[in-house]
């Protein structure tokens, strides 16, 4: 959850605004002027304000600037009128994140600029630790490994950690690739030592640049001071690019010249530096596709898919469902300061049929949701807010659960059929047979 300030005079236009970024769950305030505003930001801890540029009195460039002077200032998302691009131009110049033009876009829109301008203030306050000698904070994920497939990830994982490559994690979304990127960071380098995390889809690509290389002082309007960028932060330890496949083709090819060299140079400047981090990356999405599409680089796909390393689905790692449910739980207890927390038979019944399609990431929000939801020290089904789905039949449950295990101890013998077939006990025959049936092989 994050502090969000919405400044605009207009009342309509300002709770429209604010109702639709508390349904994303964020707490938000209202101001309607600048100096009222101005106050809330020094006096609280503000993570983004939204404001507009025509207000009565102080216009909202100037609570821009006096907001971007501030020691640990918020990121600003400014409203312009529709057709004012040269103020949306000033606006950004002055060090504005983004800018959305009125009428205001809907709360899809809103919700994607606030989680870009996050994810900006949390790599903000990342690399400022980092220069002050501290390490950034863990967080409190922690790869939890009940289920076989799971844990054959982890023993991977210890063999790659011993060298210096590249790793490329490959997963759907929420499945936990940054739990598993920290946990390749641990195994290798220890804890005193940096981990340096940036989303390569949620930040603009216009600033990217700079956030990942630094700039010089002067290198561009609003670059007031030399800044560091996050391959200097995460020198001897790790720099995490997460949704790697989202990263502008103009700067792939910047990035495949430090992965060769470790060398590069800060914008605007013209000395050449040098980065010891070791590089893990991730996505979701099908990087040979890409290259095939024409929007990923060929050259940079080879040179990151050195050690690629799958992440299965929830729904492939069961015995895990209900590990990671009791982990979040007892988080939550812990937060909430309800030791007396349970999930009741029929919820844990739930969670094991449930197929996740939103992977950890669901299952960890329908935990938070259950223990602010539950009445009393027992979560119900109905706490879990799971969207409801039709029973499969009896006879189609048993058909995906023979897929799965098929699939999963192919994967765990390497693809290779005959062990395959001899853990599964039965015949090579009847394996590709069932291949066949899953349309793995051709008939």
């Amino acid at each position: 959850m994050a502090w969000i300030l919405v400044v605009e005079d207009d009342v309509p236009v300002r709770s429209f605004v604010a109702d639709a970024l508390r349904a994303s769950g964020h707490r938000v305030e209202e101001a309607g002027e600048a100096a009222t505003a101005l106050e809330r930001v020094r006096g609280q801890d503000v993570d983004v304000v939204i404001t507009d540029l025509k207000m009565p009195g102080r216009s909202g460039l100037d609570l821009l600037r006096d907001v971007r002077a501030l020691a640990d200032p918020p990121e600003v998302v400014v409203l312009t009128a529709h057709g004012t691009v040269s103020a949306a131009v000033e606006a950004i110049k002055a060090g504005a994140f983004d800018f959305l033009e009125k009428p205001v876009p809907g709360p899809e829109a809103l919700r994607i600029v606030v989680e870009r301008a996050l994810e900006r203030r949390r790599l903000a306050r990342d690399v400022e630790r980092l220069r002050a000698g501290q390490r950034p904070r863990e967080g409190e994920a922690e790869v939890v490994a009940a289920d076989a497939s799971t844990r054959s990830l982890l023993e991977r994982l210890r063999r790659v950690a011993a060298s210096d490559a590249t790793v490329l994690l490959l997963g759907e979304s929420g499945t936990g690739k940054e739990v598993f990127a920290r946990e390749l960071h641990r195994l290798r380098l220890g804890s005193g030592t940096p981990f340096v995390a940036v989303n390569c889809a949620a930040i603009p690509e216009h600033l990217l640049e700079s956030e990942l290389f630094g700039h010089e002082k002067g290198a561009f309007t609003g670059a007031g001071e030399r800044r560091i960028g996050l391959l200097e932060a995460a020198s001897d330890g790790t720099l995490f690019l997460d949704e790697i496949g989202e990263m502008p083709l103009s700067l792939q090819p910047k990035l495949l010249r430090v992965l060769e060299t470790r060398e590069f140079t800060r914008v605007g400047g013209t000395r050449t530096l040098r980065t010891d981090a070791r590089f893990v990356a991730a996505t979701h999405r099908d990087l040979a596709e890409a290259v095939r599409a024409g929007t990923f680089r060929e050259d940079l796909y080879y040179r990151l898919e050195v050690l690629p390393l799958r992440i299965p689905p929830l729904r492939e790692r069961p015995q895990d469902v209900e590990a990671l449910a009791e982990h979040f739980l007892e988080r939550q207890r812990r937060r909430t300061r309800r030791l007396d927390l349970q999930l009741s038979p029929e919820a844990r019944d739930l969670l094991t049929r449930y197929d996740w399609p939103g992977n950890v990431r669901e299952l960890r929000n329908a935990i938070e949701r259950a223990c602010v939801l539950a009445e009393g020290p027992v979560i119900l089904p109905e706490d879990l807010g799971l969207p409801v789905r039709l029973p499969e039949s009896e006879e189609g449950l048993l058909a995906r659960q023979e897929r799965e295990t098929v699939l999963r101890v192919l994967r765990e013998v390497g693809g290779n059929r005959k062990a395959a077939a001899a853990r599964l006990g039965i015949s090579l025959r009847t394996l590709q047979y069932r291949l066949k049936e899953y349309g793995l092989v051709e008939r």
